[in-house]
């Protein structure tokens, strides 16, 4: 086998509402050399980067696009190595925490994002509330929908637990059933294929049954150090921050009040809760979070 694989370009062919230019860049791994990153790059204006989690893929934001460029903003949203129409290495330890975030790090740097208003859900705010920590005056705002940013403290939910069993587990991943169990809404089988799209078969998917061991539950697990340290940096943090959360996500049910509690940025925020929306809440209310998101980004770039 080999050691990146890369879904061909026909498996992308014809997806529902998804009629964006693909854009790609390379970064470097010390072990496997160079890694292909795709993204999507839509509008111009203030720039909105879209960071999406776990097994999903830029596919999740194209609700999302269409109205924040309309409002006069520029939409960047990459997709995670392992995932979508990036090179996904082949082994499941290819894949750490650090090594994401390495990946993701020269992704922006190498697009040179700065004033970057941030939207981040499930492994994208793991991933970009780091970020936010790490170079803090790069991001001008954050959105934290449906995530955490966990310190391996605590004890984790039951329904995450069950979660992480499933996915070291079960025979075949499946992809698109998994989005479609974490929505409130239902939505058609043309759907469920573009999110199966990235992954022609199992051997594809390293990166996505990766990923939810790698959550920092507990204080020895990899990054949970660091982000007990990025919570200094975040409870200084005095941008505007937002929360939206769905209603009906029974992983991250009240992670909001978290933020709320502990980030300055929080304070007079129009926060708000989505009804009828579950973990992955792009896909169950995309075009409902642009109407609190874009007013939101319009008060602090008029």
């Amino acid at each position: 086998m080999d050691a990146v694989l890369r879904t061909p370009d026909e498996a992308f062919s014809d997806l529902p509402d998804f009629a964006f230019s693909p854009n790609y860049l390379t970064v470097t791994d010390q072990t496997l050399g160079e890694l292909r990153v795709h993204y999507l790059d839509e509008g111009s204006g203030p720039l909105v980067l879209l960071l999406h989690g776990e097994p999903s893929w830029s596919y999740l934001y194209r609700k999302m696009i269409p109205p924040l460029v309309a409002a006069g903003f520029r939409c960047v949203a990459p997709d995670l190595v392992g995932f979508g129409r990036s090179d996904k290495p082949a082994r499941r330890e290819d894949y750490s925490y650090s090594r994401h975030l390495d990946w993701l790090t020269q992704t922006i740097n190498a697009l040179e994002l700065n004033q970057i208003h941030l939207f981040c859900q499930d492994w994208g705010g793991l991933l970009g509330l780091r970020l936010v920590a790490a170079e803090p005056d790069r991001f001008a705002s954050v959105c934290a929908s449906n995530t955490i940013l966990p310190t391996g403290q605590g004890e984790p939910s039951t329904a995450f637990i069950k979660w992480r069993d499933f996915s070291q587990s079960v025979p075949e991943f499946p992809t698109g059933k998994i989005i479609e169990t974490g929505c409130a809404r239902p939505f058609s089988d043309s759907v469920k294929a573009a999110y199966d799209a990235p992954y022609p078969d199992e051997s594809y998917k390293a990166g996505a049954r990766a990923f939810p061991p790698l959550v920092p539950i507990t204080a020895d697990i990899d990054g949970a150090t660091e982000n007990r340290e990025a919570w200094k940096t975040l409870a200084a943090y005095e941008r505007p921050f937002l929360t939206l959360f769905g209603d009906s996500d029974p992983i991250m049910a009240g992670v909001e009040k978290f933020f709320q509690a502990r980030v300055p940025g929080c304070q007079g925020q129009p926060h708000a809760i989505i009804e009828q929306a579950a973990h992955f809440i792009q896909e169950d209310a995309g075009e409902e979070l642009t109407t609190h998101l874009i007013p939101w980004l319009k008060s602090q770039t008029a």
